[in-house]
């Protein structure tokens, strides 16, 4: 693959007024290797507007499917490249991230898709290593070392979701005919990557923490949580693996581990 930067576009999902939506921007902005920035939006408002004009960006309304899955694939839909990043709105991005994407993809063989590891920001702070960071780290083990092994894509799979959904790039040729679903408000990063696994193919990936996902009340994750549907997904998803008692176990415990999503902060402010 000879892939460049003409050939990649961040795509901020971006939802009402997020105070955070600005500083994933700036982090976009500041990437070593710059490829393009567009913002999508089902709820268009003034601030959002004023941002975009504010750094040089297009904004796109999605007026038809609502919800994250809807969001989702009308920005997959409005990426004009063949690789696409998802942004979230509240997160931010390291300075080399589509530097390290670009490479570590060319010299893949048959890339499905990358991602690289991250940390998390909470109460403005960034944390590079907690239980969960460390139990996702060693769920991707057999991933990392056979990234173009079905059974090793799958075998990371089983036990919980331990790509990080902001941190993928996707390739639109092999995304084509594949949407995410619309019934999963929390899992459906989850279930695309099920399904893109059984693809012939690698996961590309870099163990180097090259973006951080913000964890505060208002996301998406947390107001999830909150609602008890996580751990139906989560039970939905661990059938695609195993048998229906051995799910409902995995899932009890998935959901348990997932509660450090939630946080104190009480006003939603976007989907993260």
């Amino acid at each position: 693959m000879n892939w460049t930067a003409k050939d990649h576009t961040w795509v901020i999902c971006a939802y009402r007024e997020s105070e955070y939506l600005e500083e994933c921007i700036r982090s976009l902005k500041a990437q070593t290797v710059q490829s393009g920035i567009r913002i999508v939006t089902s709820t268009p408002n003034g601030y959002i507007s004023a941002l975009a004009a504010q750094y040089g960006l297009e904004v796109t309304v999605n007026r038809g499917e609502a919800g994250i899955g809807g969001d989702w694939n009308f920005g997959l839909d409005n990426g004009e490249t063949e690789l696409i990043t998802l942004a979230h709105q509240d997160d931010v991005y390291e300075e080399r991230y589509t530097e390290e994407m670009l490479r570590r993809m060319n010299r893949a063989r048959e890339p499905i898709l990358y991602f690289s590891d991250y940390g998390e920001i909470r109460d403005g702070q960034k944390v590079r290593n907690n239980r969960l960071l460390r139990v996702k780290r060693l769920m991707l083990i057999p991933t990392r070392l056979f990234p173009g092994a079905q059974w090793a894509r799958r075998l990371s799979l089983r036990f919980g979701n331990p790509i990080p959904c902001p941190a993928v790039t996707y390739r639109k040729s092999v995304m084509a005919g594949e949407r995410f679903g619309t019934r999963f408000q929390s899992n459906l990063d989850w279930e695309m990557t099920e399904r893109l696994s059984r693809r012939k193919g690698s996961f590309v990936s870099s163990p180097k923490i090259r973006m951080y996902h913000r964890i505060h009340e208002g996301s998406t994750t947390s107001e999830v949580l909150g609602e008890n549907r996580r751990s139906r997904e989560d039970y939905e998803m661990m059938r695609k693996f195993w048998p229906e008692g051995i799910a409902r176990a995995l899932s009890r415990a998935y959901a348990s581990s997932e509660k450090s999503n939630q946080t104190e902060k009480s006003n939603r402010t976007g989907e993260g």
